[in-house]
């Protein structure tokens, strides 16, 4: 029931010079589906990645933790659906290991270059030996264009296969940018709770790529929130396989730099709004502004408190305008000098609120006419300084309980 979103056309997702997609039904939690997916890279191709900060955090994410800090370049990610290898402790880590070793010896690499990830059930053993069986399917269907297929192996609860494509010019030469991501639930900043995968065919030395990475996902992923739970297993990858043909990019003063980020951030802006718009059980899609604060940090702090908030969120499954619970949020965000005579509350076009009051023009059918409609704009006005900071989240619905209370069975 996604808000908003169909799945993306396959003809709309560009290939990139470099990378190649397969594959497999390994039967990880239940047969007949596509759950094990390979991406080969180009030698020497570049990598970076930011995870989530979760001090519970899955082996994958330590394994590919390593791999990135041991400076090799990486030539696989191996992705696996259906089994979080996340609360397994050592023998989790040596099965990520296990697979690592097993995609290696098929595509000719070391083990420390290829980065394992996995989504699904926490603190279920990772059945290593259906995916080693699997792995030859994979390689098998190795394909420059299988980027749709590749979203929707690495699909849980999510409803509709997440992929996207941008363009830009570097020294003439036409550079593509396409990356995929799943995510539905567990989805707060920190990373958000998801995987993404990102490849450019752009050349950027590794430094400069695990910046751009990291600004990516600030103005990303970092700005969604469904259901406020961060995961153990939150990854985004950034690769850049250098096959467009221009020179490296080695410096972030770079002119050519600029041009890169919009792209990758372009990218991994429609997948990050992609994810809240599949939110589990989702039925509205919400942007959260908040103005005049005294800092970013500070605005983000407020819209993340009102994003977070049930009441918030189950008024909005309710179309009910009972937006009191949005002031309320603001004045329990944590700033404690805040003054509530000057702030201003906005739903779409009505004024909600005026200098911390009821506004004596507002009518409860406005706001119930404006939280009718599957897309919502929260606009908080501080009136403390010039930051500002926007918030991607979704409504709180029964669904949303019934998919998490059945998601094992």
């Amino acid at each position: 029931m996604a808000v908003g979103l169909q799945a993306p056309l396959a003809s709309s997702l560009r290939p990139v010079a470099g990378c190649e997609l397969g594959w497999a039904q390994a039967g990880i939690r239940k047969a007949g589906r596509k759950d094990l997916l390979l991406v080969r890279l180009a030698e020497q191709a570049s990598a970076a990645g930011v995870f989530t900060r979760n001090r519970f955090c899955a082996a994958p994410v330590q394994v590919c933790r390593a791999h990135l800090a041991s400076g090799v370049p990486i030539r696989a990610l191996l992705i696996n659906s259906g089994c979080a290898n996340a609360g397994t402790g050592a023998p989790g880590l040596a099965d990520a290991m296990r697979t690592c070793e097993a995609a290696a010896r098929l595509l000719g690499c070391e083990p420390a270059q290829v980065l394992p990830f996995s989504t699904g059930v926490i603190m279920e053993p990772l059945p290593v030996d259906a995916i080693v069986k699997a792995l030859p399917a994979a390689v098998a269907r190795l394909d420059a264009g299988g980027w749709l297929e590749a979203a929707e192996t690495i699909m849980t609860t999510d409803t509709v296969p997440k992929a996207a494509s941008a363009s830009c010019r570097l020294d003439g030469a036409g550079v593509n940018v396409t990356g995929i991501a799943k995510g539905a639930g567990m989805i707060r900043p920190d990373m958000a709770t998801l995987l993404a995968f990102v490849v450019t065919d752009a050349a950027v030395v590794p430094g400069v790529l695990a910046e751009l990475t990291r600004r990516a996902a600030d103005r990303s992923f970092n700005r969604i929130t469904v259901d406020g739970d961060m995961s153990t297993n939150d990854s985004f990858v950034v690769a850049a396989t250098g096959r467009a043909g221009a020179p490296p990019i080695a410096d972030l003063d770079d002119p050519r730099c600029g041009g890169l980020e919009r792209a990758i951030g372009d990218v991994a802006q429609q997948l990050a709004l992609a994810i809240v718009r599949d939110g589990e059980g989702a039925t509205k899609f919400i942007r959260i502004l908040v103005e005049q604060a005294l800092s970013q940090s500070e605005a983000s702090t407020v819209a993340y408190a009102v994003a977070h908030s049930p009441l918030v969120k189950t008024a909005m499954f309710a179309s009910d305008p009972n937006l009191g619970r949005i002031l309320s949020a603001v004045g329990a965000s944590g700033i404690r000098d805040l003054d509530p005579s000057t702030v201003q509350l906005y739903l779409n076009d009505v004024w909600v609120a005026r200098d911390g009051a009821r506004h004596p023009d507002y009518r409860e059918h406005d706001g119930q006419r404006v939280m009718r409609g599957a897309e919502i704009l929260v606009r908080i006005v501080l009136g403390r300084g010039g930051a500002h900071a926007t918030v991607w989240t979704c409504d709180l619905s029964h669904q949303y309980v019934s998919i998490n209370a059945d998601y094992r069975s």
